[in-house]
């Protein structure tokens, strides 16, 4: 267990060196969520410093969702180049090297989280931090899930075209329809009602629940738990359909596990369409822009 643990954090840290070396992962790792932060403190600009909760939260939700695009890309990258083949050789499964991946992934995108901080709070004078426990349990689950998620894509793929075109696809949902670009109850009521049953919708309105009305881990846990849920089993998933050659191809009918990973987003869809209130949590949140001494702070 404890050569396995070593071996994990041994492959973690090849990871993250290799990462770095990646434009691709740079880029949503790190360029674009700080040039969507800087993009909505200007568009939001006559709203004041009152806005910068909403805003910061859309972005560290992009922040994290950026993991699912960044480690799909790398994983197909490092296979197709063969250095998947040159780890194969070392005494690691899998699950060790999908597990470096996550890890690796988490610290790197650490470090973009303390920067968006620093920059709404010292350059755009954000008032309050929020629930920073929930931030930071959010944060962290969410970047496990998503980066999860980009695993499975990087497991049913067999080329890195497949793999851009439907992470195009995937992505475009999770910006456009989730709440992270386009507030929430801006959204044709047809839409939110495709919305409720998406990973990145939770992510966004917990975050933003965590930001601006300083909510407790406690009332965040349908959320919490559906992420959870949705990384352990596309992580189990993306072990068990991983290759290490390029030459190896993935069979179609394998491809359909990837679709057990949403499993736990689809009910908590279908209750939230019953019975919850995301909505109205999103109403609220967005009305905190517009008159932010009018709406009452909850303390949960």
């Amino acid at each position: 267990m404890n050569q396995a643990i070593r071996h994990t954090w041994a492959l973690a840290l090849s990871r993250m060196r290799l990462a770095m070396r990646n434009r691709a992962f740079l880029f949503f790792s790190l360029i674009m969520p700080l040039a969507f932060l800087f993009g909505y403190a200007e568009l939001f600009r006559r709203f004041g410093t009152d806005a910068m909760p909403y805003l910061l939260a859309m972005v560290l939700a992009l922040t994290v969702m950026g993991s699912f695009w960044g480690l799909s890309v790398q994983l197909v990258t490092f296979r197709e180049q063969g250095i998947l083949r040159r780890f194969r050789v070392t005494p690691v499964g899998a699950s060790a090297m999908l597990g470096s991946s996550l890890i690796s992934n988490y610290f790197l995108t650490l470090p973009t989280v303390a920067i968006e901080f620093y920059i709404s709070r010292s350059l755009f004078h954000m008032a309050s931090l929020g629930n920073v426990l929930s931030v930071f349990v959010l944060v962290t689950l969410g970047t496990v899930t998503f980066a999860s998620l980009g695993l499975i894509v990087a497991s049913v793929t067999n080329t890195m075209q497949e793999t851009q075109i439907i992470n195009q696809i995937i992505w475009f949902v999770f910006l456009f329809i989730s709440g992270a670009t386009i507030p929430f109850p801006m959204l044709p009521a047809a839409v939110q009602k495709f919305a409720v049953f998406l990973p990145a919708t939770y992510l966004v309105s917990g975050l933003q629940r965590a930001m601006i009305e300083h909510t407790k881990l406690l009332n965040l846990g349908p959320y919490l738990a559906s992420l959870g849920g949705c990384a352990l089993i596309a992580f189990i998933i993306s072990a068990q359909l991983f290759r290490w050659e390029p030459e190896t191809k993935v069979p179609r009918r394998a491809k359909l596990w990837a679709v057990a990973a949403v499993v736990p987003f689809l009910l908590l869809g279908v209750w939230e369409s019953v019975n919850g209130d995301l909505r109205s949590h999103a109403m609220k949140n967005l009305q905190s822009i517009r008159e932010p001494y009018s709406i009452e702070r909850i303390e949960h």
